[in-house]
C-alpha cells in the first residue's frame, strides 16, 4: 500500500509541476493555459542541465517562480482539513497553510528532473464557458506504460485561475491528505498535526 501511495504521489508531483502557470497570462482559457505552460515547463525539464542533475537550489528556484503563485494553498489546505478547518484558529490556519505548502513543494520537487520523457495529452474543456470552477483533463503518456489520467481542479479568482486540487488516476490530492490529516487530528489535535507536518518538512530538507 505504501509503495502504491508513493507512486501516486510521484505522479501527483508531475501533475503539480505541469501546472506552473504564469500569472501574467492568467486570463487565458484554463485548458489553453495549462496546455501551453505544461509544454514550457517540460522544455525546462528537458533542457536545463541543473534540473536534470537534480540541483535542489535550481529546482526550488523554478518552483518558487513558476509554480507557487498559481496555486490557492489556502483553499487546498482548507479542503484537505475538511470540517476541522473551521475549528482551527487564524494562527493555526496560517501555520497549516505554510506547512502544507512546504510539504507539497519538498515532496514533489523531484518531479522536475524525473519526468522529461513524459507526454501530456490534454482533453478539450467541457462545461459552461462562464463557470468559475472547472476541471481540466489530461493524460500522461509514459513510454512502455499505461497512460495515467490527471485532472486539474481550477477556480477563477480575482487574480486569475488558481489550482485547488489535482486528481491522479481518479484519486484527489486533497482527499488523500484529508484522510491522513483527520487521523492525525484525532490522535493529537490540530496542534499535533502542525507538529507532525513541521517534523516531516524538516526530514525532507
Amino acid at each position: 500500500m505504501k509503495i502504491l501511495l508513493n507512486a501516486w504521489r510521484g505522479l501527483a508531483g508531475l501533475a503539480i509541476v505541469m501546472l506552473a502557470m504564469p500569472v501574467a497570462l492568467a486570463q487565458e482559457a484554463p485548458d489553453v493555459m495549462v496546455k501551453r505552460v505544461a509544454n514550457e515547463v517540460q522544455q525546462i525539464i528537458r533542457t536545463d542541465p541543473k534540473v536534470q542533475a537534480g540541483d535542489q537550489q535550481r529546482i526550488r528556484e523554478v518552483i518558487e517562480t513558476k509554480l507557487l503563485p498559481n496555486f490557492d494553498f489556502e483553499r487546498m489546505t482548507a479542503l484537505a482539513m475538511g470540517r476541522n478547518w473551521r475549528q482551527a484558529t487564524p494562527e493555526q490556519q496560517k501555520q497549516l497553510i505554510d506547512q502544507f505548502r512546504a510539504l507539497l513543494v519538498r515532496t514533489y520537487s523531484g518531479a522536475l528532473s524525473q519526468y522529461r520523457d513524459q507526454v501530456m495529452d490534454f482533453k478539450p474543456l467541457r462545461g459552461d464557458p462562464a463557470a468559475t470552477d472547472v476541471i481540466v483533463r489530461s493524460e500522461v503518456v509514459r513510454p512502455g506504460q499505461v497512460p495515467v489520467q490527471i485532472d486539474y481542479g481550477l477556480t477563477k479568482t480575482a487574480s486569475g485561475w488558481k489550482a485547488s486540487d489535482v486528481i491522479v488516476g481518479g484519486i484527489s490530492l486533497v482527499t488523500n491528505y484529508r484522510d491522513e490529516f483527520n487521523g492525525q487530528i484525532k490522535s493529537g489535535g490540530i496542534d499535533g498535526l502542525i507538529k507532525t507536518l513541521e517534523s516531516k518538512n524538516q526530514g525532507l530538507k
